[in-house]
């Protein structure tokens, strides 16, 4: 249940963050223009994206214009566009991935640690993901400030850092958090099914005396004597005075149609 819980918890988290990084890729705010200095009129205001530059008006108006040309533009811009979007395509995967290997689905049911393993790789995506969109938010942020900060630049030039930044750096993060709670669930469910022993019985631990009754419990594991051949079956006798005596006979290994294999459990 722990590892289930911390994978709908990791997918959406890598779901919201997927949401966030498309609202900052698409929209204009990731810089806007510093009201500092000589430049105190608040009438116009500029914003700047990934994809076009608008201006907002006193008056309501708000006017925007693409970009034209998309090889005219600086190195760091088309860098932060494929970035963004290559962000956005690995979310996308990572969600079509994830979905067939959570618990909660009935995709791939019966395939083992396979199922969890598709869960982790989901996982591992938002990583990339997360990472991914992290590099373009962090790189304009560094440029913003270090531009404002140049005392050459006239204060109508300086911009500050707009709210898809704030709102990138949150989605990255968030993208990176939940990738990682479905790597953490992959590694659960594959350390708790390390014990399991498929086929041919489960042995238990011969336990000692109840406390307070006086019994001795005793187990013993039985095999289908037809998925061994020539091997020795085993009963159990029990006694009449209180204590269990185990006998082996010799059985031979003819066909019978019996059951694969039972763990029974006496208390004498």
């Amino acid at each position: 249940m722990a590892s289930a819980a911390l994978e709908l918890m990791g997918f959406f988290l890598g779901l919201l963050g997927m949401l966030g990084t498309l609202v900052a890729t698409v929209l204009p705010y990731w810089q806007i223009s510093a009201h500092i200095g000589s430049n105190i009129v608040t009438a116009v205001a500029n914003m700047r994206g990934l994809w076009m530059e608008c201006v907002y008006q006193s008056t309501g108006a708000f006017q925007c214009e693409t970009y034209n040309s998309m090889l005219a533009l600086p190195s760091d811009l088309q860098a932060s566009r494929a970035l963004m979007v290559i962000s956005l395509v690995l979310s996308v995967l990572a969600i079509a991935v994830a979905v067939p290997g959570m618990q909660c689905t009935i995709c791939m049911d019966g395939t083992g640690a396979v199922k969890s393993r598709v869960a982790g790789a989901g996982g591992g995506l938002f990583l990339a993901a997360g990472f991914l969109a992290l590099i373009p938010v962090a790189w304009t942020t560094h440029e913003v400030v270090q531009t404002f900060y140049q005392p050459a630049l006239p204060a109508s030039m300086k911009f500050e850092i707009g709210e898809c930044l704030y709102v990138g750096l949150a989605s990255a993060l968030i993208s990176m958090l939940g990738g990682g709670l479905l790597c953490v669930s992959c590694c659960d469910e594959q350390d708790g099914g390390r014990g399991r022993r498929p086929g041919g019985g489960y042995p238990y631990p011969i336990g000692g005396g109840m406390a307070g009754t006086g019994l001795r419990t005793t187990s013993q594991t039985y095999r289908n004597p037809t998925l061994q051949a020539g091997s020795r079956g085993q009963t159990l006798l029990r006694s009449t005075g209180g204590s269990s005596q185990l006998s082996t006979h010799g059985v031979q290994g003819a066909k019978k149609p019996t059951a694969a294999g039972y763990d029974i459990t006496g208390y004498v």
